[in-house]
């Protein structure tokens, strides 16, 4: 059988600009039908919007610590036991605390309308370093509803 590409973070190159796989990765779930190129048009064109915005910080550091403060640290997972179903809190893995982080940015920048993409994405970004806006207020639905539910965390496997 022929050896496949897996598309995986050993193959991820970082990025031109900021030399970051994080930024990369970032591109990579913005990007839509395959145009790289314009996607990282969008998010450094953003970026020189939030290092206009925020004088006293690089604008990647404003990136890495919107992206942290998005990161859940808990969610629920639905597990079923003897017919009933219960939502029990469970601790949140790296990649997927950052896959999180990305999927709720980009849904929050995306569901904004009748600005440029970019400026949508800056404004977002800024406001998950402010810790808040829309992605924050997902993150603090999700960590209310683990909270909600930790009588259920004997359940968890």
């Amino acid at each position: 059988m022929a050896k496949r590409f897996t598309a995986s973070r050993a193959q991820m190159k970082p990025d031109a600009k900021f030399n970051s796989i994080l930024v990369s990765k970032f591109i990579n779930c913005l990007m839509w039908d395959g145009k790289k190129s314009t996607a990282q048009k969008v998010f450094y064109d953003a970026m020189n919007i939030m290092d206009n915005k925020i004088k006293d910080e690089s604008p990647l550091e404003v990136f890495e610590t919107a992206i942290n403060n998005v990161k859940p640290m808990l969610e629920v997972r639905s597990k079923r036991v003897g017919g009933a179903s219960y939502q029990v809190p469970m601790q949140v893995k790296p990649k997927r605390q950052q896959a999180l982080a990305f999927r709720w940015i980009l849904a929050a920048t995306r569901n904004k309308k009748g600005k440029p993409m970019s400026q949508r994405l800056a404004s977002e970004l800024l406001d998950a370093y402010r810790k808040e806006g829309t992605a924050m207020t997902t993150r603090e639905n999700v960590h209310r509803m683990a909270e909600a539910n930790k009588a259920f965390a004997h359940f968890a496997w």
